[in-house]
């Protein structure tokens, strides 16, 4: 025995960390593969990734006619022109796929004649133009889920779309409750002075389903010391955590503490709560054992206290708390009178405030769903909240996970989400929420005080150096550090094959090359218009120039679907969806991060990952990527 305390008045929490010293390293989650369709509420054990993009197919978005973009070339108002029906333009209704060869769907309403023969238009389109493209909602490769993600209904529904049948989840803790007693009786007796009803066990079978556990209650034991030890040691041999009820006491019948110390260890007899004073916790074959007074008021608090937290950390949880907050909103919302509208955001404190970014509002967009923290209701007579409003938002995760949420936005890179599974896998709870808006949208937000850092790759086109010109533009005065994440390689992202036979800059102003570009103020945006202009091409000259997407995956999954022919993105996109590339050059992707907060434990923690060696492994797992400064500070 290496403790033993009986009765003394040791404060819960510190009986608590004692068994979890003793116990936690040796006691860990397990992972089972599970039918997506069972895992309502089950706790992944791996990342999880799409094996195929949601749409699979371009679609239409709106009611209209089908046509190619390339037809509408040179139309105007005082040039309007006929398009055959059959041949040029084809009726489609929302939800349609896009016909071979057409790349763009024109609105009934934009159309400003009917005929027999064709419809006349008076504008042209661009590609693309209300068309959902494949992959608008999920892109092939990303990630999902986290680790230690509780699997919603809105999760399952995404999981399926994107093709993933099975997913790794925590094994539901096993938990063999033990009613012990010579009085206790069985719910369905008939009972006679003195006896009384077995509640308890119900009780606390219902809360391990509860906390995610899998609850086995054993016949009731009386006071026999044969009987209780033999019943012990079989509940060990097949449970992960066993609950003893009654007996936990000092009287003549009260055997649990005896039994614990016998075949295994007593950790602590009695703690200073009131009711639930005479409980019970140690080990019986390597496995957490309770002992909680037979009192149903009693059974219940320590059942919460310490039985609780064993449930969840067999599962990687932790407890959550309140489920509503008042949150400052980043920017501002937008909404039409006559509806409540319910808003998805991203939530995480930074400083002393909340900061509620809201996500996609796309009817289609599943995801936001699965990545929101909260809802953000706008009443129907409101037409949406300001910026730098104080907002009420309803969680839809647990606040002690948010608490621990860094803020990351700005530049998207993959590497992000293998970083912020890192953070949760070693014990984290909020691991990283990231807003993928640019390089410069990001130092904006630093700005504001709504991020805890920025990923940025900005070329300064006259130094040639990355980064500091821009800090020192947008946030003067401001001590913000620069720590080196990855460096990265920039390609030139093509299909299987490189059909078009692109080889350099130049080859993208040939004449049918379309082309997919990345968001205004993106660092890829600035390194692209740097190439261009140091090649002497002009905007004009690039077919599809105006098309943009706010992540590399989404570039990718372009010219995977082949609604574009070429776009330029990081290497590991590429490779993501096994395309091929055209190497561009190596850029700089680094954190700026506020020195204000440098000193947080969630910040401290998320520096330590990216110095580790397994961190940077899975990075370089993902190929495109060098390590060489990951984590230095410039």
């Amino acid at each position: 025995m290496e403790r033993q305390i009986y009765l003394e008045n040791t404060a819960w929490q510190e009986g608590l960390a004692l068994m979890m010293e003793k116990l936690a390293g040796r006691c860990v989650p397990r992972n089972e593969s599970l039918d997506v369709r069972l895992a309502l509420h089950r706790i992944t054990g791996a990342i999880v990734r799409a094996k195929r993009s949601s749409p699979h197919f371009a679609a239409s978005a709106m009611d209209g006619y089908a046509i190619r973009a390339k037809d509408t070339h040179g139309i105007s108002e005082r040039e309007p022109r006929w398009l055959e029906l059959g041949i040029q333009a084809v009726q489609v209704d929302t939800g349609d796929p896009i016909p071979e060869g057409m790349d763009a769907v024109v609105m009934l309403e934009d159309v400003l004649e009917l005929g027999e023969g064709g419809i006349l238009l008076q504008a042209p389109v661009v590609p693309y133009n209300h068309v959902r493209p494949v992959g608008e909602d999920i892109v092939e490769g990303e990630v999902l889920l986290p680790i230690h993600h509780r699997i919603r209904p809105q999760d399952q529904g995404a999981l399926l779309a994107a093709g993933v049948l099975e997913v790794e989840v925590r094994s539901k803790p096993r938990v063999g409750i033990m009613p012990t007693g010579d009085e206790i009786r069985s719910p369905e007796s008939t009972l006679q002075v003195g006896d009384i009803v077995d509640s308890n066990s119900t009780v606390l079978a219902s809360l391990v389903e509860e906390w995610g556990g899998s609850a086995t209650i054993w016949p009731i034991t009386p006071d026999q010391p044969e009987k209780l030890e033999e019943a012990i040691q079989k509940i060990a041999a097949s449970q992960d955590i066993l609950v003893i009820i009654a007996g936990s006491s000092q009287g003549r019948d009260d055997y649990t503490s005896q039994m614990v110390q016998k075949f295994g260890t007593l950790y602590l007899h009695g703690v200073a709560i009131k009711p639930g004073k005479p409980v019970v916790l140690g080990e019986v074959q390597g496995k957490p054992t309770f002992g909680v007074p037979g009192y149903p008021v009693s059974a219940y608090l320590t059942a919460h206290l310490f039985l609780e937290p064993w449930v969840k950390h067999l599962q990687g949880l932790s407890k959550d708390s309140q489920a509503t907050l008042d949150a400052v909103i980043s920017k501002k919302v937008f909404s039409s009178l006559g509806s409540e509208e319910f808003v998805r955001v991203k939530v995480g404190r930074v400083g002393d405030r909340w900061v509620a970014a809201p996500l996609s509002r796309g009817a289609g967009v599943t995801m936001s769903l699965v990545r929101a923290d909260g809802m953000l209701r706008v009443p129907r007579l409101q037409e949406g909240f300001h910026e730098g409003e104080t907002v009420p938002v309803e969680l839809l995760r647990p606040i002690s996970e948010l608490e621990e949420t860094l803020v990351c936005i700005g530049s998207h890179d993959l590497t992000l989400d293998v970083l912020s599974s890192h953070m949760k896998a070693k014990g984290g709870q909020g691991g990283i929420a990231s807003a993928h808006v640019g390089s410069l949208a990001g130092i904006l937000s630093l700005r504001k005080g709504e991020a805890h850092f920025a990923g940025i790759h900005l070329l300064d086109p006259e130094t040639g150096e990355y980064n500091r010109s821009y800090l020192q533009r947008f946030l003067p005065g401001r001590d913000v550090l620069l720590m080196n994440l990855v460096y990265r390689t920039q390609v030139f992202i093509v299909p299987k094959g490189n059909p078009m036979n692109i080889k350099t800059l130049a080859d993208l102003a040939k004449p049918g090359i379309r082309f997919i570009n990345r968001q205004g103020g993106s660092g890829t945006r600035v390194l692209f218009d740097y190439l261009l202009q140091k090649q002497g091409l002009t905007k004009e000259q690039i077919l599809g120039y105006e098309r943009e997407e706010f992540t590399h995956l989404a570039v990718a999954v372009a010219v995977a679907s082949g609604s574009a022919d070429v776009g330029l993105g990081i290497q590991s996109a590429a490779e993501a969806l096994g395309l091929d590339y055209v190497l561009v050059g190596e850029e700089r992707y680094d954190l700026a991060i506020p020195q204000e907060f440098m000193g947080e434990p969630r910040m401290k923690e998320m520096i330590s990952v990216i110095q580790s060696k397994a961190f940077q492994d899975d990075v370089l797992a993902l190929g495109g990527y060098d390590v060489r400064d990951t984590g230095v500070f410039y």
